[in-house]
């Protein structure tokens, strides 16, 4: 069926400032969608009770004559560990949802740089509590569901985010991405999910998981609307010391040119452990590439088997410190059983707290302890350095690296969720790009058995106008294939 929202954002944008399109048109189309289709699927945690309103108010603007901005009345949903006004912040987890939810005193800087360009927040998506996961089938509101068949898994943690973007549920979607969180579920789910370099997007008033690793970005139907997404969001910002200089060009310009571009494929995500058609559908792409001008190279990045067990020590490191603050007193569930201060440390983290984040908060804290401090951390650190080499080093040779989003398609519900060592290699394809800090793109390339199949185009840091250009490419040649 189609929709107000299979338009590209630019031109939906370009309606409602003419005097074209409502505003409040849109909106109320995409909460009639939630409406219709969260039941199933469970996306979306809240809705923005001040959407229509503020539609409206920015109707009222325009028809007096006054253009809004460059993204006027798109309706959009955020991840719920975005902090904003008008609904509850939760972070998918019970510690910030029971008894007394968390409201947010102030807005992310990103919520707040998408309101200047007119956009609305129409929802707040569901996610793996804290975004410790990669099905969302940690969130403790209950598991959201694959758009393809409810039976699957959407990726996680920005499984939520990538559910509403394939059901048109909204124009587009903010995830955070700390080991592929945002292009996982890209994959699963046959979106763009799009994860800039670290740094390049502000993480203020963002709820952290990993603060070294953890990276704001959309998930949209296609690479022209995350690339106008980007270019709004990006830029340093003064609340985030770990934020950068932005590139003075816009990232929306896009030249998807493939002539002359150097890719290597990484020779460790094509060998054994991806499935057999995944990897068919992921070579056809590049194939594909080669035909339409791109010099194809295989390359191979000895290190990168070491990614996951680096990820795995560093970023539940950080998760133990980040998760310090929840501790009943300050904000948040707070156990009113407690008649000490250390059973209110105790009961409140216990009951607040999945199993999840108890197992990494574990993890970090044993990594961290005096003892295993060397033999684990700092070796992990190490490991680290030179996965940046390595990438450095090969980057400097080639534009881009190219291989598949995830070795699978998506899994069962349940499939996975009691085993956690198979869980986190889910993440074995995306980890890497992490802890270097460069940019990467998934995109839609296909489908194997009848689900979609990401591919994903890495890049060095700060090399989003390169990313998007070739992904806008490699974009237009697959939809040639569909429309044959």
């Amino acid at each position: 069926m189609m929709t107000y929202l299979d338009q590209d954002l630019e031109v939906l944008a370009d309606k409602v400032n003419s005097g074209k399109l409502k505003a409040a048109t849109l909106v109320q189309s995409s909460l009639d969608t939630i409406a219709a289709t969260n039941p199933k699927y469970n996306s979306i945690l809240e809705i923005n009770p001040k959407a229509i309103q503020q539609a409206q108010d920015l109707d009222k603007l325009i028809a007096s004559g006054k253009k809004s901005g460059r993204l006027a009345g798109i309706p959009y949903a955020a991840k719920d560990n975005f902090l904003n006004f008008h609904t509850r912040t939760t972070a998918a987890s019970n510690i910030l949802a029971k008894d007394n939810p968390f409201r947010a005193p102030y807005q992310a800087t990103v919520i707040e740089k998408l309101a200047a360009e007119g956009a609305i927040m129409v929802a707040k998506t569901n996610l793996d509590a804290f975004a410790h996961g990669s099905s969302t089938e940690n969130s403790d509101f209950g598991p959201s569901k694959n758009p393809i068949d409810s039976s699957l898994v959407p990726g996680g943690s920005s499984g939520g985010s990538a559910v509403v973007v394939a059901l048109k549920q909204a124009g587009f979607a903010l995830g955070t991405d700390t080991g592929g969180s945002i292009r996982l579920p890209a994959s699963f789910c046959g979106v763009v999910g799009l994860k800039p370099t670290y740094g390049l997007v502000s993480r203020y008033g963002v709820i952290a998981m990993a603060s070294s690793t953890d990276v704001i970005g959309p998930l949209a139907k296609n690479v022209a609307d995350a690339s106008l997404i980007l270019d709004i969001i990006a830029g340093q910002d003064l609340m985030d010391a770990t934020s950068i200089v932005r590139a003075k060009t816009s990232y929306a310009d896009l030249h998807p040119s493939l002539k002359g571009l150097k890719i290597g494929v990484i020779k460790e995500y094509m060998d054994e452990g991806v499935d057999e058609k995944v990897r068919e559908v992921i070579q056809g792409a590049i194939d594909k590439l080669a035909g339409n001008g791109a010099i194809i190279k295989k390359i191979s990045l000895p290190s990168i088997a070491l990614a996951l067990p680096c990820y795995y020590v560093l970023v539940p490191a950080e998760i133990s410190s980040n998760l310090a603050r929840y501790d009943g007193i300050k904000y948040g569930y707070s156990a009113k059983e407690a008649k000490t201060l250390e059973e209110t440390y105790f009961l409140s983290r216990s009951n607040g707290f999945g199993a999840e984040a108890k197992r990494r908060i574990m993890i970090g804290t044993y990594v961290l302890s005096s003892g295993y401090y060397d033999a684990y951390y700092k070796k992990a650190q190490t490991v680290r350095s030179l996965l940046i080499h390595e990438f450095d080093e090969t980057l400097s040779k080639l534009d881009l690296l190219i291989g598949p989003t995830s070795p699978t398609t998506a899994f069962k519900l349940g499939q996975k969720n009691q085993d956690p060592l198979s869980m986190y290699l889910t993440d074995i394809m995306t980890v890497a790009t992490n802890l270097t800090g460069g940019a990467a793109i998934s995109l839609p390339c296909g489908t194997a058995r009848g689900l979609p199949v990401g591919i994903q185009l890495i890049a060095a840091q700060k090399e989003e106008a390169k990313l998007l250009s070739a992904a806008a490419g490699l974009e237009k040649i697959l939809k040639q294939k569909e429309t044959k």
